[in-house]
């Protein structure tokens, strides 16, 4: 095993990845290992690659050449996208989709995760007229319901007002208490440091610095790390 690799518990390994689109290079990482026995948060400009690397950890695409392993069997990913689009149909018929690849999920399961996520007062509400922080804490209910080992999120709480972020954080950590592995993607450098324990710094498809966040804020190794946590901590 990689010494690199010595450190984790659990993690991803990728090896010579290289994806394309229309004849541009979107990601190329020569070699990264991406832990998830910790909370990881891939961080980056916009536009770096951040949401097309965790479809290719859910496996939703794949890469033009390379690999992505895992250390850990079975590898079920659950990826919730910053825009999931809702079926018209209530907010429980959205959340019981899940049902038609399980049938394992109970109707009181079903009504478990409407009282987590607080929307059982909505359970019979169009779901696609819920506020953008009820359709997240729906997404995020799904996901448990397909009960992986391994949950990514693309920005959970962008456009969301402070209270609803305070709120899906709070899920984020009963998440991890419950033993789920979290990596997600924010642009919200405050919200990193409270929540992450590692970082990926993604810049222009490629990863640039990964770490500890600590020391990843306090003294940034690279020139692209530097100019990008200046620019946001300016924007803050």
């Amino acid at each position: 095993m990689d010494k690199q690799n010595k450190q984790f518990n659990k993690f991803i390994e990728i090896k010579d990845v290289l994806v394309r689109s229309d004849g541009r290079t979107i990601l190329n990482i020569p070699h990264a290992v991406i832990p998830v026995d910790r909370i990881t948060a891939c961080i980056g400009p916009n536009g770096a690659g951040k949401t097309t690397l965790l479809k290719l950890l859910a496996g939703l695409i794949l890469p033009d050449s390379g690999t992505v392993t895992f250390s850990f069997a079975p590898a079920k990913i659950a990826l919730v996208l910053h825009h999931t689009p809702m079926i018209k149909a209530s907010t429980r018929a959205n959340l019981s989709m899940v049902m038609d690849t399980d049938s394992s999920i109970t109707t009181e399961q079903i009504n478990s995760i409407l009282q987590q996520t607080d929307l059982s007062r909505l359970a019979d509400s169009p779901a696609h007229k819920l506020s953008a922080g009820e359709r997240q804490k729906l997404c995020l209910g799904r996901a448990i319901l397909q009960k992986p080992n391994v949950i990514l999120l693309d920005e959970p709480t962008a456009n969301l007002d402070p209270n609803t972020t305070q709120q899906v954080e709070i899920m984020i950590r009963d998440f991890r208490a419950q033993g789920l592995e979290l990596i997600f993607s924010s642009h919200q450098l405050a919200q990193v440091r409270r929540i992450a324990e590692h970082i990926i710094f993604i810049d222009d498809g490629e990863i640039k610095e990964k770490g500890p966040v600590g020391p990843f804020f306090s003294s940034p190794q690279t020139l692209a790390a530097k100019h990008y946590l200046n620019q946001e901590l300016l924007a803050d």
